[in-house]
């Protein structure tokens, strides 16, 4: 893998745009991550005293906030970006290949929601689409999953609570919304050839093959197959 030992956010984002699409954690591709294509230094590290530091993890929000690339939970269940110039081919691609939503279905009821709250931690999507009982944490959870596997749901930007002394600490919260919302209606729509014909979601995916191919000539098909598919879980 050419891409290693990367120390910043900058550098990061490069690569991505170089690259096209980056999960965040090790995924169907051995060695295509961030987690393990950054320097040790910026791995997640506990200290004696019991605090700990993650500089790739907190490179999420100033990422994304550029506005070249967007993140998500598009690579098997798992967080990853995918660079603007790939988003359209990706998003229209994913929409082919998952099931339609029928108006009456629970995950079109949360993106109504979403698009009438334009923007919300999933704490506060949740409580708004009802899902206030026992056990619904972990099954409102995995809707939205699916609806980002989908490049239905994205992450705007990141959520942090504050100390006393108005310091952020802890994980944070993905700040979602739609992709209508947050790109302008173009990267939204289905790619198009020279003729003026929407592409297929065949043409689509045969694209990005050929692209990450190019761009990790040691992964297979099968494993580039796996990184890209709605049913890659």
């Amino acid at each position: 893998m050419a891409y290693k030992n990367i120390s910043s956010a900058e550098e990061l984002l490069e690569v991505i745009k170089q690259i096209g699409f980056m999960p965040l954690l090790p995924c169907a591709v051995p060695g295509f991550s961030v987690e393990e294509m950054v320097d040790d230094e910026c791995r997640y590290h506990v200290f004696d005293d019991g605090g700990w530091d993650w500089p790739m993890w907190k490179w999420k929000g100033p990422i994304v906030e550029l506005g070249e690339v967007t993140y998500g939970k598009f690579f098997g269940g798992k967080a990853g970006y995918v660079s603007m110039d790939w988003w359209r081919c990706f998003s229209s691609y994913r929409r082919h290949a998952a099931p339609a939503l029928s108006q009456d279905s629970i995950e079109m009821m949360i993106l109504d929601n979403l698009r009438l709250l334009g923007s919300a931690i999933t704490k506060d999507l949740r409580q708004a689409c009802g899902f206030n009982g026992k056990n619904m944490r972990s099954k409102f959870d995995s809707y939205v999953t699916r609806l980002e596997m989908q490049c239905r749901i994205v992450t705007e930007n990141f959520v942090y609570p504050h100390d006393k002394h108005g310091r952020e600490y802890g994980w944070g919260w993905s700040l979602l919304t739609t992709p209508e919302r947050l790109f302008s209606q173009d990267y939204c729509l289905n790619p198009t050839d020279n003729n003026g014909q929407e592409q297929s979601a065949d043409e689509l995916l045969e694209m990005m093959l050929r692209h990450l191919s190019r761009q990790l000539p040691a992964a297979s098909e099968k494993q580039l197959l796996r990184l890209l598919s709605y049913n890659s879980k």
